[in-house]
């Protein structure tokens, strides 16, 4: 990733360190459409990008991330392509067979072989490990709920932010140097790299970033300078920016709706916006007024969260260390900080748990269950640290401390003053293989140390009539720049 200058510094995100980012005085005359700003942060083919996380050898190699590669498997489908193996025409949900054809196996390659496929004109192919993705994403995650006050979570890769109290469209002087239409760099410019940078520092893999005024335009803004791309299209330069784009490139025009449209001659954005809306409305029903709507740039819609949070947690991260009570003394903390936020939101709790991360990326989470929900921070402690003992010997370069199955309803139950805090079994047994986990990972992270986060759990967004997701719109077949869907990501 190539590191931009950031115009006001490198302090963190958080409004009373930034404050020149927020200056609400300065756009009171401003309507409330042209003051929004909003993010959309989408990950650049992000299973390939977690592959390399951990592997860097593969920096600039064609990774394809899929299943049904090996020998004698004869269904399968690539779940994300890189960059590099696109350009050998491998896609998203591509049959493994046909990328396999446009892109043999690196492990099939023999430069003895005179038959064998060329070393430099194969790829490599690598089974998906979902449990590590999720792993990063919560990372990611994390980053973003620090960075804004108000997150849509849309999938395991991509969330819009509503920055407004953050940050503003005010000048900060000098050119802009993102991509995109904006020919003064502006705060919102500023504020955008700050949180591509922190996801790469924080998270290990890149993301591109849209800024614009709303949500459909800055869904576009993201995919148009992939990958590790910044676009930033200002109040006023929104359907200048849109015009001459073809309209596969509106957010939720699919292959099915793109060909509707150029049947009634509309190829571009631009067309789009000049053309009869009551003749859309015709052709493709409330959905058709819509996009006439997206394509001049009219979108009212507000960034809003997807659900009550899943669980609490809270990480922080530390220079490798088995130092025992350096550990202890960490735990101790987080979990007085995830107690007190579960008190704060009048939640109580069903599962305590803890992670453990081994140098260099050996994710271990253990959980407990409780008889019943509580609200209890003593028992938070206790259970964390037993869970610690398991981690009693070993290195660790980062600890975290998670509350779950939250209940939000109103309850006299708010201890269980006789549970067993000590007590072994269940949830809490140790899994030998050290890569798995006793239950599903749902938490969001504090990346080192930030303020408490919530996990949403990702849920189908139904906008419009479309439900889209990871892959795009789902009912149009609109592609998006991630992963084929492989599940729920909660």
């Amino acid at each position: 990733m190539v590191v931009h200058e950031h115009p006001m510094g490198d302090e963190g995100g958080d409004r009373d360190t930034l404050g020149a980012y927020a200056d609400t005085d300065a756009h009171e005359t401003h309507d409330a459409e042209s003051d929004r700003v909003v993010f959309h942060v989408d990950m650049d083919c992000f299973y390939a990008s977690c592959e390399r996380l951990r592997r860097p050898e593969l920096a600039g190699e064609p990774i394809v991330v899929g299943m049904g590669y090996e020998a004698g498997e004869t269904i399968g489908a690539v779940a994300t392509a890189s960059y590099e193996a696109r350009a050998f025409g491998v896609e998203s949900a591509m049959p493994i067979s046909e990328a396999l054809d446009l892109l043999p196996r690196r492990a099939n390659a023999d430069p003895d072989d005179p038959d064998a496929p060329d070393p430099e004109e194969a790829g490599r192919y690598l089974p998906v490990d979902l449990d590590f993705y999720k792993e990063v994403a919560s990372d990611v995650k994390a980053v973003l709920r620090d960075c804004a006050d108000v997150l849509r979570e849309v999938s395991v890769d991509e969330a819009y932010l509503d920055v407004t109290d953050r940050t503003a469209w005010d000048a900060a002087g000098g050119e802009s140097s993102a991509a995109g239409p904006a020919e003064t760099r502006t705060l919102a410019e500023g504020y955008a790299r700050h949180v591509k940078e922190r996801i790469e520092r924080e998270a290990g893999v890149p993301a591109s970033v849209g800024v614009a005024p709303n949500m459909s335009t800055a869904k576009v803004a993201s995919d148009a300078d992939k990958p590790d791309g910044l676009v930033v299209v200002p109040p006023g330069e929104v359907e200048p920016f849109l015009a001459s784009l073809p309209t596969a490139e509106i957010h939720g025009v699919g292959p099915v709706t793109e060909r509707t449209l150029a049947d009634l001659g509309i190829e571009t954005a631009g067309d789009l916006a000049a053309a009869d809306p009551d003749r859309l409305g015709e052709e493709l029903g409330d959905r058709g007024r819509e996009l006439y709507r997206r394509a001049r740039g009219e979108d009212d819609r507000e960034v809003t969260p997807t659900g009550l949070p899943k669980s609490l947690s809270r990480e922080s991260s530390l220079s490798a260390t088995a130092d025992e009570e350096r550990k202890r003394e960490t735990v101790r903390a987080l979990a007085a900080d995830v107690a007190r936020r579960a008190r704060e939101r009048g939640c109580l709790y069903r599962t305590i748990g803890i992670k453990a991360v081994e140098p260099p990326y050996e994710v271990n989470t253990r959980a407990r269950s409780l008889p019943g929900p509580v609200d209890d921070p003593d028992l938070v402690e206790s259970v964390a640290l037993d869970l610690l003992d398991e981690f009693a010997d070993d290195r660790v370069r980062k600890l975290g401390v998670r509350v779950s199955k939250l209940d939000f309803a109103e309850s006299d139950q708010a201890t269980l003053g006789g549970f067993d805090a000590g007590g072994g079994g269940g949830a809490g047994e140790r899994d030998r293989t050290r890569d798995h986990e006793t239950e599903p990972r749902s938490a969001a992270t504090d990346g080192d140390g930030g303020k408490l986060t919530d996990w949403v759990g990702d849920e189908p967004s139904t906008e419009n009539g479309s439900e889209t997701g990871e892959t795009g719109d789902r009912r149009t077949g609109e592609a998006g720049d991630g992963q084929a869907s492989l599940g729920d990501w909660s």
